[in-house]
């Protein structure tokens, strides 16, 4: 008689939608067309109005396990995911992305292969406006201090699919932040980086598809998500004085190199505004030169180490 543990998941995808019925259907095929069969993908209905629930119930794979309710938002929809996980080993998908075959097969290869390994972040295809962008980062293990010096910086890809973990470390900090509606990937894998170091990887195993609706296409609002992100860990200002205000005035040169003066405005009279922020013209102009100088050391210093980026 076969054992039930040789049945159990050996990882958990968990997708939170919300109203992207067709997009979900998509994103859920790549996930049963996967080369290894070992595996449960839970969908996390934010209260859709779409017929989700409906069209989620026409597929029969016991492997799919649909969870409807009103969760507060995609991050704590995230969070009920990740309490119900039933593998040791949990890895996300946005209900707009859909994962390449071999994506799980790949993925637990590295944590088969190093079992002291807790965080892995993917390469993948970024899919905007019909354009294809490859988005790679090099083969490197990053120790927690290193992991985070980038997360900082942005110097690394990262996106909420190329995320995964072990199921106990996620616990261990608690999951998602519910709070944070913008960078919510970020916060999390600082959080992370506390305790943990990533391992990157090149294999290219997802493709991003950039939806119209996402938070992270809006140009408003970013200085008040950075604020925010700053609120959450305020030891970021003490250890990199120059990383915020570059991060702000690099975003208003942005907009008035685009001509987007009115938004470049917003940008600074919403961190001037800001308890967390509040940085004057000369404090972003200094910020921004000496946090540029910062970060391309730190791309020599990876370039130097690691290699190139793959092209």
């Amino acid at each position: 008689m076969t054992g039930k543990t040789e049945h159990a998941p050996l990882i958990t995808v968990i997708t939170p939608t919300h109203n992207r019925r067709e997009a979900v259907l998509r994103a859920v095929e790549s996930v049963l067309s996967q080369s290894m069969p070992r595996f449960e993908h839970i969908v996390v209905d934010d209260g859709s109005m779409d017929g989700t629930a409906a069209a989620l119930a026409g597929i029969r794979d016991p492997r799919l396990i649909y969870v409807g309710a009103k969760w507060r938002g995609a991050n704590a929809a995230r969070n009920a995911g990740i309490e119900r996980a039933r593998a040791p080993v949990v890895t996300f998908l946005d209900s707009d992305d859909i994962y390449l075959p071999h994506r799980l097969e790949r993925t637990l290869t590295w944590f088969d292969a190093d079992p002291a390994l807790e965080v892995l972040i993917s390469s993948y295809i970024s899919l905007k406006a019909g354009r294809a962008t490859n988005c790679i980062n090099r083969d490197a293990f990053l120790n927690s201090a290193t992991l985070e010096r980038t997360l900082v910086a942005e110097t690394i890809l990262i996106a909420g699919s190329a995320i995964t973990a072990r199921r106990e470390a996620l616990l261990a900090i608690g999951g998602y932040d519910s709070d944070i509606a913008r960078m919510q990937d970020r916060e999390l894998l600082l959080r992370l980086a506390r305790r943990f170091g990533a391992q990157l990887s090149q294999n290219i195993d997802w493709t991003k598809h950039n939806s119209d609706n996402s938070i992270s296409r809006r140009r408003r609002g970013y200085v008040e998500a950075y604020a925010n992100l700053m609120r959450k860990h305020p030891n970021i200002a003490r250890s990199y004085p120059h990383i915020p205000p570059y991060m702000i005035m690099r975003q208003i040169i942005s907009d008035i190199l685009k001509c987007r003066i009115p938004e470049a405005f917003s940008g600074y009279m919403a961190n001037r505004s800001s308890k967390d922020l509040g940085y004057s013209l000369p404090e972003l102009i200094n910020g921004y030169v000496y946090g540029r100088r910062w970060r391309r050391d730190l791309h020599d210093e990876f370039r130097q180490k690691f290699g190139a980026r793959p092209a």
